[in-house]
């Protein structure tokens, strides 16, 4: 689904330049759940913000089924982002003044899809999260944890075809943290959600089944869940991560 080739990102002038990512290259399957960690300014975020063109790339190429995003337009952008990417971000984004059934919408309703379908598939999906009970509700009158399930159907309600989620558990407790990614593992294995995570956390990068590390711009390692249980896979996860170095308390 997703090719990442050999991708550079400069920042500042010419006598003045930060290296932040250094030929990166990975490919993501469809159907994979991958996170991806590293210290603070190792890249990770930035990387994600190249993916989901809210950064371009200085050099190297990102290609999504094929077609490279470095070639469209400002409105083939738009579209692109609306249709076939969904965001999940720590601080939800959802509007106070709507809904949590029109913030989940809200895409759709602007791309002046059918009404009758758009209602459909808030209800396909919020039966999914279970999160139906809390439609009519606004922001400020659920948890944390229900603005992130509305969050993730907002994200996957118009079938996008990768899910971009950044530190989606920094602004929840350990509950509402625990019950995001199993909701997250859940819309992976049930829905066929492709799913790139960043995050910091070894316990949410232990849902993944792949995890890419991050040092200096560059992919320091790799890390397979296979067979092994969720358990095992955190314990080999806070092993890279020590060996990563610096101040590990920046990634743990």
């Amino acid at each position: 689904m997703l090719e990442i080739r050999n991708i550079e990102k400069y920042y500042g002038s010419k006598n003045n330049v930060t290296k932040a990512l250094d030929r990166v290259s990975f490919c993501v399957a469809d159907g994979e759940f991958i996170a991806i960690m590293g210290a603070s300014g190792s890249g990770k975020t930035t990387l994600l913000n190249c993916i989901s063109t809210i950064d371009t790339v200085s050099a190297g190429d990102i290609l999504l089924n094929g077609e490279n995003i470095a070639d469209l337009s400002a409105g083939e952008l738009a579209g692109f982002r609306r249709e076939r990417l969904g965001f999940v971000f720590q601080d939800f984004n959802l509007l106070d003044t709507l809904t949590i059934e029109e913030n989940i919408g809200l895409a759709l309703s602007l791309n002046h899809a059918d009404p009758h379908m758009v209602r459909q598939r808030i209800e396909e999906i919020s039966v999914k999260l279970g999160i139906v009970d809390i439609l009519e509700k606004f922001p400020y009158q659920v948890s944390g944890g229900q603005k992130q399930r509305a969050a993730c159907a907002r994200a996957m309600v118009a079938g996008q075809s990768l899910l971009l989620a950044d530190e989606p558990t920094g602004a929840l407790d350990s509950r509402a943290s625990k019950n995001l990614l199993e909701i997250m593992t859940q819309m992976n294995r049930e829905m066929g959600a492709t799913i790139l995570m960043v995050t910091h956390d070894a316990y949410s990068a232990s849902y993944a089944r792949r995890v890419l590390f991050l040092k200096d711009g560059r992919i320091f390692n790799e890390l397979l869940r296979g067979e092994r249980s969720r358990s095992v896979f955190y314990h080999e996860i806070l092993d890279i991560l020590a060996l990563l170095g610096g101040d590990i308390s920046d990634v743990i």
